[in-house]
């Protein structure tokens, strides 16, 4: 793939949280079978989706990664179900993006601690990230680590924090 331009952001319109929860469930339904049918979970009621788009794919705005991000308490925020389009892995670029979008967005909006839990085959991907492992868990009867971001490494963004409502969310 050889397209070198990719837009990282909240995704707020209808169509993009649409291709944003078809992709989270082709990657983690279909593709690894972590979940059956689809992953949406109470979470997603106040989590804030960020998508990667390819703004020159033939489709306007192809969304060529997700991740979402969510405030567990006061000041603490944690990212999950990071997922790269297949047609995309081999770019390098998407998973690093999302990263850096999703840590600086909530730096941004007052995190002081930002946590993720990375399956294994990607520890050492988010550690060249500045992340640091707390803890080995298992999740869904899988290998995980409890990862904290370096602060440090990611300025706080200025972006808007649109108010999240997808309490009538309808999975296919």
């Amino acid at each position: 793939m050889s397209r070198t331009r990719y837009q990282f952001e909240l995704a707020e319109s209808a169509q993009d949280i649409s291709a944003y929860f078809a992709l989270r469930r082709a990657i983690f339904c279909e593709e690894q079978g972590i979940f059956s049918g689809h992953d949406v979970d109470n979470i997603d009621q106040f989590a804030y989706p960020i998508v990667a788009l390819d703004t020159e794919a033939p489709t306007i705005n192809a969304v060529a990664g997700v991740v979402r991000i969510y405030e567990q308490e006061p000041n603490l925020w944690y990212g999950g179900r990071l997922g790269v389009h297949e047609d995309y892995r081999r770019v390098g670029r998407i998973g690093k993006g999302l990263i850096y979008k999703a840590v600086t967005t909530a730096h941004g909006w007052g995190c002081t601690k930002f946590l993720a839990t990375v399956q294994l085959q990607n520890v050492r991907f988010f550690k060249r990230q500045h992340w640091h492992s707390l803890k080995e868990i298992e999740i869904c009867d899988r290998p995980h680590h409890l990862m904290e971001a370096d602060l440090d490494f990611y300025p706080p963004a200025v972006n808007r924090r649109p108010v999240v409502d997808l309490s009538d969310l309808k999975v296919s």
